[in-house]
This record gives C-alpha cells, sequence and structure tokens, in this order.
C-alpha cells in the first residue's frame, strides 16, 4: 500500500469512528438521547427477593434487571421505589381459596383477580429488596398490596381502581413531569404503574431492558399494546444520557 493509499485509508477508519453502530454520527446519537432533569423521576418497581431466581414467584431473569437499573439511576435526582407487601393469607394467594391453584382466576369485589403463590408476605425475606439493588438517591418506597382484600400491581393506585397509594401527588407537589418506569413484572406491575401515570397525566417511558415479563397466556405483547395506545414510549437504557 502506497503512502498516499494509506493516508485515505486512515481517514475513512477516522470518519467511520464518528458512525454509530447504524450509520448515525456520534454527535447526532448524543443529542438524541434523553437527558434526566429536576422534572423527571425513576421508577423502580418490585425488585425484591420473591420476584428474581429462588423467590416465590420469579420472574424468568428478573434479576438481570438490577445492574440495569443500578446504572441509569445515577443520572436521576428524583428516585422512587415500590414494595410489594401483602398480609399472610392474602386475598389475591391462591392457597386463600380451596381447591384453587396459582394463575387460576377468581371474582373479587373489583373485577378478576389472577391468584399467585404466596409471594412478598410482610417483613419476610422473600419480600425484601434484592440486595444488589444500589440506588441511594431513592427518596421514597411506595408499599403496595398491604391491604388484605385488596390487590395492588400499579404504583398509583389499588386493583379496585379507587384506593390511591399518594404517588400521583407526591410527585406532581415536586414538579415532576416525566416519569420512566423499571423492574418487575413488565406485563403486571411495570405496565399498571405505567399506564396510571400517563392517566394521571405524565409523560411515560419505559425502559425495556431494565424491566422483565411474566408473559402469562401473552400477557406481555398484550401490555406493550396497550402501553404504545396510551401513549406510552418505550426506550431501551441506551438511550439515556448517563451524564
Amino acid at each position: 500500500m502506497s503512502q498516499a493509499d494509506r493516508r485515505h485509508f486512515l481517514k475513512s477508519l477516522s470518519g467511520a469512528a464518528l458512525l454509530g453502530a447504524v450509520g448515525v454520527p456520534l454527535s447526532a446519537r448524543a443529542a438524541s438521547l434523553i437527558k434526566p432533569d429536576a422534572q423527571s423521576a425513576l421508577i423502580v418497581v418490585d425488585v425484591q427477593n420473591c420476584f428474581v431466581t429462588g423467590g416465590t414467584l420469579p420472574v424468568p431473569k428478573g434479576e438481570e434487571v438490577v445492574p440495569v437499573i443500578n446504572k441509569i439511576a445515577a443520572a436521576f435526582d428524583n428516585v422512587v421505589i415500590t414494595q410489594d407487601w401483602h398480609t399472610p393469607g392474602h386475598a389475591s394467594f391462591a392457597s386463600s381459596y380451596p381447591g384453587k391453584k396459582p394463575f387460576e382466576t377468581t371474582k373479587l369485589s373489583y373485577g378478576t383477580q389472577v391468584l399467585w403463590p404466596d409471594h412478598c408476605v410482610q417483613g419476610t425475606e422473600d419480600a425484601q429488596l434484592v440486595k444488589d439493588l444500589s440506588i441511594p438517591k431513592a427518596q421514597v418506597i411506595i408499599r403496595k398490596g398491604f391491604h388484605e382484600h385488596v390487590d395492588s400491581y400499579s404504583a398509583f393506585e389499588e386493583a379496585d381502581r379507587k384506593t390511591l397509594t399518594g404517588l400521583g401527588g407526591y410527585l406532581k407537589e415536586r414538579g415532576i413531569k416525566k416519569v420512566f418506569v423499571t423492574g418487575l413484572a413488565t406485563d403486571f406491575c411495570v405496565a399498571w404503574t405505567a399506564l396510571d401515570a400517563r392517566k394521571a397525566g405524565f409523560e411515560v417511558y419505559v425502559i425495556e431492558d431494565a424491566a422483565r415479563g411474566i408473559d402469562l397466556n401473552g400477557s406481555l405483547a398484550a401490555a406493550w399494546k396497550t402501553m404504545a395506545a396510551k401513549g406510552v414510549k418505550r426506550i431501551q437504557s441506551s438511550d439515556i444520557a448517563l451524564s
């Protein structure tokens, strides 16, 4: 290769280095990243021992969200954590109904209830946050599902669609306009939280790789479809500006 050819080759390499994996200039890619600001809040949903491998209601690969959430949480000044917190003998437990098995349904006063294995019982190790979750800037923990006769998937409302957790008011008092939802499980508590956040008037993002789903009878695809129809934005952790 001649000296002129080498110069041309090196010049072409330097140009390629300025392009992203899909041919987008890195400067443009950086400009398109979402930068969390004072009006942004991260919601970390139910990253608890019961929902990861070894727990009583494990979400497949649920523990994989932990390092992703830890990484992006540093970019947020406002962080809320939720914690499933059931009474023994809770109305959502299959064991509360003779002859019923987990993942069957029953009718409660507020509608059809999926019946779950006993999980996240108050005060147990199973209900604790995963020990590797590291979010020092979290200001609030919202505990849900602690009323014996009502389940609670959403961080904003219980399943009766009447009882509020107070999270909406808290966020609005702090001037939050945008919420970014992560955690477990995508098709249940994450989706319900995202949908209720939209209903409350927030701009809502679900960070897909910072969440994992159960996918019960097609529930994961259905959840994404419903969220998209309501204006929830589906992004990846790589879409967040970390500094």
